[in-house]
């Protein structure tokens, strides 16, 4: 039967009693068809190939490249090794430009290979690195450009394609959120000189760990291939610099159970973000990110922006409310790349230069979704945020007394 708290006093941050015995992510693992991948892994340790470019690895990347329709898909550990990978091979070095609104990997990337990431700010409509405030960073160490497609919806493509041919900069794209997207009929991994997805296990469709480059460009993905497994040409000889940024052959299984299942889970996100969106609709000061319907689009995440001023309570508050529940949800993307270390210390006037940046950041949070949460799930966290809301006055009072 479905329970309900209607009452303040009810809330786990004060009763400490959870209405969720179990802990409700905001990316618990889609898995699959159990079967299906355990097969895979008998074929696996049947044949002992375990990793080196095998079999499920090279369907993997024909799979990935067939979908997206691009020429190159490469496999890697994980998507922070491509792109740092993708990075080297493009040759960028000096300055690159890049959001701050994004995950920590898109700027370690670079700084991990001395190249400094100048922040820009961000479109307070789309989230997205803003093309109108790029040129005004370019300078003459600038070596390119990286847009981050942010909860799986497009970059300006057009726009920062432009900017990056004017000014004969390298275009490329985190797409960490993108797989299954598109933006005017093309998919996602089509655009800028390379595009990185991930394939963690928090992503709709995971290989536990993994990552992807996928490009158009011959020379760069020989580039990439060869990057990918330490420069090597055949079994002696090595003619480039490279890393250990293969994917092995139990994460390709995962990969490939999931794709057989990929209409079901991008499914089942859509049914979540309807529901959310019918059940969360008219709350004052709660704004539930929109998807383009148009497009292909995988509605992995549910992303919610709050406005303290009519809300009533704070973005964190709220946050400490569902934790206390059991609902993880998370403050995507706190507290901006520029207000982490090193860059904090690095270029400490940037938040200066970032104000939508700043903002977000205090307004966005996301809530559970995926294959393993039910609809009456679904309804318990609405309900809890409804009453919140119509308490919003008491429960400010609450936390104001209690931190004097």
């Amino acid at each position: 039967m479905l329970q309900m708290k209607q009452q303040l006093n009810n809330l786990a941050i004060f009763t400490g009693i959870p209405i969720f015995t179990e802990k409700l992510h905001v990316g618990r693992p889609n898995i699959g068809d159990r079967q299906n991948f355990l097969s895979r892994i008998n074929d696996i340790l049947d044949r002992r190939w375990l990793t080196n470019n095998g079999p499920f690895v090279q369907e993997f990347e024909q799979r990935i490249a067939e979908f997206i329709g691009v020429k190159h898909c490469i496999a890697s550990c994980n998507a922070t090794v491509a792109l740092e990978i993708a990075i080297r091979a493009a040759g960028l070095k000096g300055e690159v430009i890049v959001p701050s609104f994004t995950f920590i990997a898109t700027a370690h990337a670079l700084q991990w290979q001395e190249i400094t990431p100048v922040f820009c700010d961000i479109d307070p409509e789309t989230h997205n690195i803003d093309p109108k405030q790029i040129e005004q960073l370019i300078t003459p160490r600038t070596t390119g450009i990286i847009g981050v497609h942010l909860w799986g919806r497009p970059c300006s493509v057009e726009a920062l394609s432009k900017i990056a041919r004017t000014h004969n900069l390298k275009l490329m794209f985190d797409a960490a959120h993108g797989f299954g997207c598109s933006h005017q009929g093309h998919m996602i991994g089509t655009f800028g000189d390379a595009e990185v997805f991930s394939f963690h296990a928090t992503k709709f469709l995971n290989t536990f760990e993994g990552g992807a480059i996928v490009t158009n460009s011959d020379e760069l993905a020989e580039k990439i291939r060869l990057m990918t497994n330490f420069g090597f040409v055949g079994i002696d000889r090595v003619i480039y610099i490279g890393t250990n940024g293969k994917m092995h052959e139990t994460s390709a299984a995962m990969g490939l159970t999931g794709l057989e299942s990929l209409e079901e889970f991008v499914a089942i996100n859509y049914r979540n973000y309807q529901q959310y969106k019918q059940e969360l609709q008219d709350i004052p000061g709660l704004k539930l990110i929109t998807y383009d319907q148009t497009q292909n689009c995988n509605y992995q995440y549910i992303v919610l922006e709050i406005d303290e001023k009519v809300f009533g309570i704070s973005r964190d508050y709220l946050v400490e409310i569902l934790q206390a529940e059991n609902i993880i949800a998370r403050k995507y993307f706190y507290p901006g790349c520029h207000n982490m270390e090193p860059y904090r210390s690095y270029f400490p006037y940037n938040r200066l230069l970032l104000p939508e940046t700043e903002k977000l950041v205090n307004r966005v949070l996301c809530l559970p979704t995926g294959t393993a949460l039910k609809p009456e799930d679904i309804s318990q966290i609405c309900q809890i945020i409804k009453l919140v809301v119509a308490n919003s006055c008491e429960l400010s009072k609450i936390r104001y007394y209690s931190h004097i």
